[in-house]
């Protein structure tokens, strides 16, 4: 998958895993922690400077990606799309990582025309060491990354930008912060990530552990939701939509290409219904693409995947219909 040290490139296969746990996986946390902010102060980490500005900032996500995701969503939630730019990874990630190579919903770098994300990266710190993921928020003022941390992201796009045009909505309000916060923490864990845990484990035990962790969510969910509409106070808060990226994904790849297969999330009626709920709000149908979604897994994980076959289904029951369309991954040969 690739990383940068001191600003170059090294080109891996796999992903890094924990050391006290034989075969866990182990995210690496986001480096970039600055706050957009309505005055430009200081936000909860990093440092100041960053005010709300129309036309200031730009958005760097893939589609396939739930955590870019969640960013593109809260872009489209506050009708943001005016004052903040856009652009597109191509759904392969390789022995370049995140590219702008033409394809299907690619919107390549209008700032600087890069070929990889990772020049985005070194043009901010040219001596940066790690992992170069999605989403990053630019400033294109500064020329440097303001954020590499979807959770953040999302939070700035909530309030930042409501003095400057932003849709009203508040999707992270004081009353219900302590729910929203411990509802979040379970997802993330169990789920959000968990999902990752399973697929990438690299022992049987933290695999059965992840898997286990994953369903008992999924369980406890759809429990939580009977009756409801949405996760906190029957309110629609950030909770729903940090869930919703990885359920929307579940059953295309995370049950058959993560072997979180225990059951699918159509045997789940309370959440499937919730989620063709999130699915059918205005402007949430195009934010989602399984054709990035599924080539981006199948094709881009080869220690996981090595023939690189796409499966067809399933066809989600509602919006775009899954069928893959693909070229042959780099490297590989078609007869």
């Amino acid at each position: 998958m690739g990383y940068l040290l001191h600003g170059t490139w090294q080109a891996t296969q796999g992903v890094r895993h924990d050391t006290e746990e034989k075969g866990a996986f182990s995210r690496q946390p986001s480096q970039f922690r600055n706050w957009v902010t309505s005055d430009g102060k200081a936000g909860p980490t990093g440092e100041g400077g960053f005010k709300a500005e129309a036309g200031r900032y730009h958005l760097y996500v893939s589609l396939a990606c739930p955590w870019a995701h969640r960013t593109l969503i809260f872009r489209h939630l506050k009708g943001l799309s005016n004052h903040i730019g856009l652009s597109v990874t191509h759904w392969l990630m390789g022995e370049h990582g995140w590219t702008f190579e033409e394809g299907q919903g690619v919107l390549p770098d209008t700032l600087y025309g890069a070929s990889f994300l990772y020049e985005l990266y070194v043009r901010a710190n040219s001596d940066y060491s790690g992992n170069v993921t999605v989403p990053v928020l630019w400033d294109t003022h500064r020329e440097t990354i303001v954020s590499n941390e979807s959770a953040d992201i999302i939070r700035m796009m909530n309030s930042a930008f409501d003095g400057i045009g932003a849709r009203e909505g508040d999707y992270y309000p004081i009353p219900l912060r302590n729910e929203i916060e411990a509802v979040n923490q379970r997802i993330y864990s169990t789920l959000n990530n968990g999902v990752y845990k399973c697929g990438f484990a690299q022992s049987q035990q933290s695999y059965e552990n992840a898997v286990r962790e994953v369903f008992e969510t999924l369980d406890w969910l759809e429990h939580h939701l009977r009756g409801r509409r949405w996760l906190v106070e029957d309110q629609l808060t950030e909770a729903d939509w940090r869930l919703f990226t990885t359920l929307i994904r579940f059953d295309a790849v995370y049950v058959g290409h993560f072997k979180c297969n225990v059951r699918r999330l159509s045997d789940y009626p309370v959440l499937s219904g919730y989620v063709q709920r999130l699915y059918g709000l205005p402007s949430i149908a195009e934010t989602v693409s399984f054709f990035h979604i599924k080539n981006h897994y199948y094709l881009s994980h080869p220690w996981l995947d090595p023939t690189g076959i796409v499966p067809v289904g399933p066809n989600p029951p509602f919006g775009e219909a899954s069928m893959a369309v693909r070229r042959p991954r780099e490297g590989t040969e078609t007869e």
